[in-house]
């Protein structure tokens, strides 16, 4: 799809990062927490692999590891879909993400594409 078509505000680069979720009430209680993989991620968000559907009531608390580095970023489900092989796939726009975390996601992505583009 052209670039000037797509509705998304960042562009969404392919990644299989595992990553442990915690859902959160609007208590800010933890409800559920699982581990799954990111199957795209962006400055704005990430494409969500659970082998459990997210409702779209919680705030996901993730912590991703990228490279050597953790990052921890807060988020809401915008939408979620079967996916492959009995999971799930949820749409997650990220809501909480502090400057330092934003720099090692900016980091990843510049490197990825590198990757990408020599590939």
């Amino acid at each position: 799809m052209a670039k000037d078509k797509q509705k998304r505000k960042h562009d969404r680069i392919g990644s299989l990062n595992l990553l442990n979720y915690v859902c959160l009430d609007e208590s800010n209680e933890e409800v559920i927490q699982g581990m799954g993989r990111t199957l795209n991620v962006s400055q704005g968000g990430i494409l969500l692999e659970t082998h459990i559907p997210i409702a779209k009531r919680y705030i996901i608390s993730l912590s991703i590891g990228l490279e050597d580095e953790m990052v921890d970023i807060k988020g809401k489900v915008i939408y979620y879909q079967d996916g492959k092989e009995g999971r799930f796939e949820s749409g997650i726009e990220f809501q909480d993400i502090n400057e330092e975390s934003l720099k090692i996601l900016n980091r990843y992505i510049i490197a990825f594409r590198e990757l990408q583009e020599k590939g």
